[in-house]
């Protein structure tokens, strides 16, 4: 049986392992990416380089956005040269980014109104597991769709699950995400607490790491962070932006988050102050330098 052509929209810090595990798994693969230069790497591949979006999808049966935003993503399927237009009648369309989910309605709607399918399939997982083709992907489908995409999911993951129909794969994603926005900021702040006070630092978070306190993201921040190194992971402003998709999704359902606001403050006087283009754990680096005598 012959590989689904694959189309792929975005070549950033998600999108390049993707790829290369599409294309390890032997899938024919087009790439755009706003950027063409963070495109052409992937051409050793064999994936082949599209200069629009439309042009990327021509061929494709199955379509992935993997894109900052809800702008970003907005673009690339509906702007000028956009995929949705090229695309061919039942034809899956992927959204992968974290996007709200107030977006994902619209494009379903869109997706619908051309004949094509639609499901959400925001993915867990950093840079690392990007690389590694091991991705949990978040979907929102309806089973039959969800079935038609799962072998070119499964090239890039190690686990999909399926939550329910189109727009449940962008909400759990905002919850998780502000989960580990809130976790972020918090542990930046008792970083820059311990190391203002008297505690022996290491053994400090040895204690805190094995302790109630402890968690997956608590043990790789103070990686991070105690070893200052900022290779981007995961961008600092886009958790900034997450955790403001969060404030606004959790409001259409009446809840105040006011644990992301105040998270948020910090992300956001960490970009003031040129971080945005850092990793995340960078934004201990504000409560470093605040009020250091």
């Amino acid at each position: 049986m012959s590989k689904q052509r694959v189309a792929l929209l975005g070549t950033g810090t998600m999108g390049s392992g993707m790829a290369r595990n599409l294309r390890k798994a032997g899938f024919p693969l087009t790439v755009y990416n706003r950027t063409r230069e963070r495109a052409e790497q992937l051409a050793e591949t064999g994936a082949q380089i599209a200069d629009t979006p439309a042009q990327a999808v021509a061929d494709a049966t199955v379509v992935l956005s993997i894109l900052a935003d809800d702008e970003a993503s907005r673009a690339a399927w509906l702007g000028p040269n956009g995929a949705l237009h090229a695309m061919q009648a039942g034809s899956i369309v992927v959204e992968c980014g974290t996007v709200s989910p107030e977006w994902v309605k619209q494009l379903n709607d869109e997706a619908q109104a051309r004949g094509l399918r639609m499901m959400d399939a925001p993915v867990t997982g950093s840079r690392p597991q990007a690389n590694a083709g091991e991705l949990t992907f978040l979907a929102g489908a309806d089973s039959a769709t969800l079935e038609a995409a799962r072998p070119v999911l499964e090239a890039m993951s190690k686990s999909i699950v399926h939550l329910g129909p189109v727009g449940s794969g962008a909400l759990l994603k905002l919850i998780n995400n502000f989960l580990c926005g809130v976790q972020v900021a918090s542990f930046a702040e008792a970083l820059a607490w311990i190391e203002r006070s008297s505690l022996d630092r290491a053994q400090a978070l040895e204690f805190l790491k094995g302790g109630a306190a402890g968690s997956g993201i608590f043990k790789g921040m103070s990686e991070r962070m105690t070893a200052r190194t900022y290779e981007v992971n995961f961008l600092l402003r886009l958790m900034e932006k997450d955790l403001r998709y969060a404030q606004q999704a959790a409001a259409a359902s009446d809840i105040e988050l006011t644990t992301a606001a105040c998270s948020r403050k910090l992300f956001e006087q960490a970009e003031a102050e040129g971080y945005s283009e850092r990793d995340m754990s960078s934004v201990v680096e504000v409560l470093r330098s605040k009020n250091k005598a």
